[in-house]
Formats: C-alpha cells, sequence, structure tokens
C-alpha cells in the first residue's frame, strides 16, 4: 500500500459493460491484480425494447470500485489514473442541477426508434449521413434514442431546450458522476464515443451542427469531446478515489482493440461479449466500407491525429446463451452451454440466426427477426446448444468476409477476447469456419485494459505504445481443421438461414 507523496503503482479501470459494471486494477506488466463486479438488470418493457437504470450503474460503479481496492488492500494513493470504458450507443439523459435521469438508460440493442428512422431515412436513405459520420441510419446508435426521449418523456424537449438536461453514453454519465455529479462533475466524452452517436463528423472530430437540427436535438446537451487519452478531471470528494485524475476513455470495443495492441493500420481483434465485435485498426485514414461495415474512431492520443477503424458489428453472441438460459431454461449457467454442445458431434442439422435486434453487420436489415431452422424429430437440446456458439462464429465470418473485401488484403489470423473465448468448441469452430487461426491473449479482459493503458499513457505510467505492445503474449492458437468442402456447406446452409430470418417485421408485426 503507498503512503502519500509515493509513486502509485496501478492503474484502475471502469468497464461498464452491457450486463455489468466491473473494476480492475493493473499493474505495470498490464495484469490483473484485483477485479470487482456487479450485474446490472436488464429491463424490457416492451418487445424491441431494452434498458437499464442508470442510477443502479452508477451505484453498482462505486461499489465495484471498492470492491477492487479492498480485495488487494489498496487505496486512492496507490493508484495513478483511472480509465473508462463503456457500453457505446447507450443513451442517458439526465437533469444537470439534480443528476437524476428523466428516463431509464435506451440500450444499444434497443429497436424502438425505428420510426425515427425511417422518418429520417425518407429523405435521403440511411445513407443520408453516412459521408460525415461514418454510420447509416439505424436504431443501433445514440442520436434516434436521444430524439426519442424528448419526443416521448412529459417535459423534456422543453427542459433540453432550455439548458437543464444533459446527453451522454455511459462513459459521460459515469464521468460526470465520478468527479462531482451536480457539484462540479465534468461532462465529456472522447472521440470514439462520439464517433456512434450519428453526430460527429469524422474529420473534424466535432458535433455537426445540421444533422442535430435534423433530429431536433439541442447542442447544449451534447458533451464535449475530448482525445481518448488526457486528463479530464478528478475524482470528487467522498469517494475512494477522491483526487485521483480519470485520464482514459474509449468506447469498449476500441478499448479492446488498443488492449489487443491493435495500434497499425491492417491490426484487427474481434471480441465475444454481449454482441461480437470485429475492429480493423484503418490508420490516419478514413475508409469508407462498400460491404455494409461502420467507419468509426479506433483512439485518439492527447494531441495526436486520430486513428480510424473498419467495424463490423453483431448485435447478438454471449446474449444467445443468456437467452437460453433465461428465457428457454436450457441451462442453468452460462458456462454449461459448453459441455452440452459437446455432448454432441454436431448441431444435427440446426442453424439459429439470433436476429433479435434485426441483423446489423453486414447487412442492416431491420425487418429481420430471430429463427432457428432445420428442427426434426432427431434435435435435442444439446443440438440447440451447439447452434447458438457456432451463430456467433457463422456471424464473424461475415463480417471477416466483409473486411477482406474492403480492404484487399485478407486476414492471416483473428485475435480473439472477451468472454466467450474461454469456450474451446466456440474458438475451434471459428478456426474451422474461417479457415485461418485464432489467437488468445494471455489477458483476455482486454477491454478494461485498453482503457486503464489509455488513463496511464496520459499520466507517464507508461511511456509508449511500444511499451504496451511489449506487454501483449499469446495464451493460445487453435488452427483450422474442418475439410474445406464440409465448410462450404455449412456455409452454404448458413446463408439460407440468414435469408429465413429476413423480411419478418410490417406494420402490425414487432
Amino acid at each position: 500500500m503507498s503512503q502519500p507523496g509515493e509513486a502509485a503503482q496501478y492503474v484502475l479501470a471502469i468497464d461498464q459493460g452491457t450486463t455489468s459494471t466491473r473494476a480492475i486494477v493493473f499493474d505495470h506488466a498490464g495484469r490483473i491484480v484485483s477485479s470487482g463486479q456487479l450485474e446490472h438488470e436488464q429491463i424490457f418493457p416492451h418487445a424491441g425494447w431494452v434498458e437499464h437504470d442508470p442510477r443502479e450503474i452508477w451505484d453498482n460503479t462505486r461499489d465495484v470500485i471498492s470492491q477492487a481496492l479492498s480485495t488487494a488492500n489498496l487505496t486512492r494513493y496507490d493508484i495513478c489514473a483511472v480509465g473508462i470504458t463503456n457500453q457505446r450507443e447507450t443513451a442517458v439523459v439526465w437533469d444537470k442541477g439534480t443528476g437524476e435521469p428523466v428516463y431509464n438508460a435506451i440500450v444499444w440493442q434497443d429497436t424502438r426508434t425505428q420510426p425515427i428512422v425511417d422518418e429520417l431515412a425518407a429523405s435521403g436513405g440511411v445513407e443520408r449521413f453516412t459521408a460525415k459520420v461514418g454510420l447509416p441510419l439505424a436504431t443501433y446508435f445514440s442520436g434516434t434514442k436521444i430524439r426519442w426521449i424528448l419526443d416521448n418523456v412529459p417535459g423534456a424537449r422543453e427542459r433540453a431546450e432550455a439548458g437543464e438536461l444533459l446527453f451522454g453514453n455511459t462513459d459521460s454519465w459515469v464521468l460526470w458522476n465520478l468527479t462531482g455529479g451536480p457539484d462540479g462533475g465534468v461532462h465529456m466524452t472522447d472521440v470514439t464515443n462520439a464517433s456512434r452517436t450519428l453526430f460527429m463528423d469524422l474529420e473534424t472530430l466535432s458535433w455537426d451542427e445540421e444533422i442535430l437540427a435534423a433530429f431536433g436535438v439541442p447542442a447544449s446537451m451534447l458533451p464535449e469531446i475530448r482525445s481518448s487519452s488526457e486528463v479530464y478531471g478528478v475524482v470528487g470528494e467522498g469517494e475512494p478515489l477522491a483526487g485521483v485524475p480519470v485520464a482514459g476513455i474509449l468506447g469498449d470495443q476500441q478499448a479492446a482493440t488498443f488492449g489487443q495492441a491493435a495500434f497499425g493500420p491492417g491490426a484487427a481483434k474481434n471480441t465475444y461479449g454481449t454482441g461480437c465485435f470485429l475492429i480493423v485498426n484503418t490508420g490516419e485514414h478514413i475508409v469508407r466500407s462498400k460491404n455494409g461495415l461502420l467507419t468509426t474512431v479506433a483512439y485518439q492520443l492527447g494531441k495526436e491525429a486520430p486513428r480510424y477503424a473498419l467495424e463490423g458489428s453483431i448485435a447478438v453472441a454471449g446474449s444467445l446463451v443468456q437467452w437460453l438460459r433465461d428465457n428457454l431454461g436450457l441451462i442453468q449457467s452460462a458456462p454449461e452451454v459448453e459441455n452440452l454442445a459437446l455432448s454432441v458431434d454436431d448441431n444435427g442439422g440446426v442453424y439459429i440466426v439470433p436476429a433479435f435486434s434485426g441483423l446489423f453487420a453486414p447487412y442492416w436489415r431491420a425487418d429481420a427477426r430471430g429463427v432457428i431452422v432445420g428442427l426434426t424429430r432427431y434435435v435435442n437440446k444439446a443440438h440447440i446448444a451447439r447452434a447458438a456458439l457456432e451463430a456467433t462464429a457463422f456471424q464473424t465470418r461475415e463480417v471477416l468476409d466483409a473486411v477482406n473485401a474492403d480492404s484487399g488484403v485478407p486476414l492471416t489470423e483473428l485475435k480473439v477476447d472477451g468472454g466467450m473465448v474461454a469456450n474451446d468448441v466456440l474458438m475451434q469452430f471459428q478456426a474451422d469456419i474461417l479457415g485461418v487461426d485464432v489467437v488468445r491473449p494471455t489477458v483476455i479482459e482486454t477491454t478494461a485494459l485498453g482503457a486503464a493503458y489509455a488513463a496511464g499513457l496520459a499520466v507517464g505510467f507508461w511511456n509508449g505504445l511500444g511499451e504496451l505492445a511489449a506487454n501483449w503474449g499469446e495464451d493460445r492458437r487453435w488452427r483450422p481443421s474442418m475439410d474445406p468442402a464440409e465448410r462450404d456447406r455449412q456455409l452454404r446452409l448458413w446463408h439460407k438461414a440468414v435469408a429465413k430470418s429476413m423480411d419478418w417485421t410490417d406494420t402490425d408485426t414487432r
């Protein structure tokens, strides 16, 4: 335990995710020292609606910080900086005078804003703003969610126009509360989170007034855009980390890319979490996808030029396993899915397309819904469990095909991270269906590690990207073993299943 005035030895990262909030303490070698984690409630008021309670998220954030510190017998004097990473596109609107949210956080998976998307796309189509922001009009992004809150919460628009309300993805919500809340809280975000709102110009890294006007969102609500690695403020009085600088912010997928040391053009990673997200670094160049990928900001370090990326976003990955557990009762806990899947030799002809929120990359089909196809009397719950795991691998293959088409340089291996990479059945099938090696690092908590790296760089705890890259190590490698003809057969059946999921919703379905 450090004393006041002594050099702090650790960085703490807050990972505010879709299903839980974690605090993880890292040492200089990028190793985990201690952690705390709490899940928060998933709220489903209607079909297609997904919400979180922002107050619960903030309360959990404070608790997990205390857990991480107490587990390792640490105090604020041991922590040189705090980094934040977060579920992107999840929108919080709150009163800046009281800190009270005006509505629950609307989660990135939520599809209620499709009528707003349709309204905005009536002039210019879903690509109306893509040239500026790198994103199609879709329910996925924060912008439509803010508009929904202003349109549907009584008095919200009037309060917003009067300058009383603030908006942020959950990074801004945590940062504002962590640095004092109503008593001087810092209202900022970083370029990676700003690039997921539909409002930020990728070239200028500033909010676009014309797009805000089209959405009807007052600019006064929006946080100040800063780089991903700089001191934004210090933790407020009364908190366990009072006085410690908050010095790094990265959206979760960009943070995982940073934690994987994917710093150069062409470097890529795939994160297997609630959803699944493949990011390829394109360096200082903005690359426009022709194959259904998103153009986004990878990171920006202080005053350096921003680095950009192409991203393939898959809405449902680990959450499909949760669905098997919570909605169908096929398993009692998520880790059980692997043993259940191992009890059969193959999927029994079953394919699951988990289009619970429509299809994201590379299709962007809001009219799609989830399907299970190929059912016969032979099929049992083990086949369904195996098909659920394989669905994530199939979706990743489609995104990787799009990446290869956009880049013109096929990836020769895929770095992976996230909770699902502990599943050997999934990782082997992923290598088989991709036809390239899949590589897991020694530290799979790369999302939190990336946020820690960004914060530590800002305060001089680490000296540069070379030092971070030296921390990366390979834990395990899966090599493809599937016969190419079988791979082609499986992909053909998968594409048939995807086709069955499309064109499901219309005026009287949800």
